[in-house]
């Protein structure tokens, strides 16, 4: 289970990252040890009790948002393929242009709470998941679709019936993209303006070189990642039993 191994390879990284304070002792402002961390997490419980949720609740709206718009963007350029030549190149200039070049406008127009942040994070992340989900329902079998062509098969049918299912695992694949890139979008805003979250106390603790807090707050969205990306596994799980687990 990925939350499993994921946990393994923090101990791994703490354990490393302890010898390195020991060995070379760098100042705490410039690498503060997994103990001051610790005790940070303690001493600011508005971290994990005001920030982190705040953070959360703007990731996961702006992934299932994104997930949303993603998949109905791959489905409307599959049955209709015409639409493809004008979709695609707007897709393409999305990703093109930085959310944090753009991010200033986005709390311009949707201000500083957590509408900003949650469009930010559907642009960041519907892009995987329109792509890869439009990939897999191209690459269907031509042969399945040329016999159901031959058996009458409308393309409503087809795509209901033969490349949907064919696309599952393509599906799959953009939503654990997706999981991870989600909180990317909402720390963006939470820097540009925001008056709670996680990037927002990066943020301020930067500011006032509270290096300690920041690895804290950087603990707790790595966190959040690897949470909603097990999430999205288990939901998943049932979509393509047929596919290899996840690594």
């Amino acid at each position: 289970m990925i939350a499993l191994r994921a946990l393994f390879v923090t101990a791994g990284v703490v354990v490393l990252w302890q010898g390195i304070v020991l060995i070379f002792d760098p100042p705490p402002f410039m690498l503060p040890g997994p103990a001051l961390v610790l005790a940070a997490l303690s001493e600011r419980p508005e971290l994990w009790q005001v920030h982190a949720p705040t953070t959360l609740i703007e990731t996961v709206l702006g992934l299932v948002i994104g997930s949303i718009l993603g998949i109905l963007l791959a489905l409307v350029m599959s049955y209709l393929p015409p639409t493809r030549r004008l979709l695609l190149p707007v897709m393409v200039v999305s990703q093109a242009i930085p959310v944090f070049a753009i991010a200033p406008l986005l709390v311009l127009w949707f201000g500083f709470g957590l509408a900003s942040k949650i469009v930010m994070a559907t642009i960041a992340i519907f892009f995987p998941v329109a792509s890869a989900f439009h990939d897999g329902l191209l690459r269907t079998d031509q042969n399945l679709i040329d016999l159901a062509r031959l058996h009458g098969a409308g393309r409503g049918q087809m795509l209901s019936l033969l490349r949907i299912p064919s696309a599952l695992p393509a599906l799959v694949t953009g939503l654990r993209l997706a999981a991870v890139y989600a909180p990317i979008g909402a720390l963006i805003g939470e820097w540009v303006g925001a008056s709670s979250g996680l990037g927002y106390a990066m943020l301020h603790a930067n500011g006032r070189s509270q290096t300690d807090v920041v690895f804290a707050a950087l603990f707790l969205l790595a966190a959040m990642s690897v949470l909603l990306r097990a999430v999205v596994d288990l939901l998943t799980s049932n979509l393509t039993p047929w596919a290899p687990e996840s690594v």
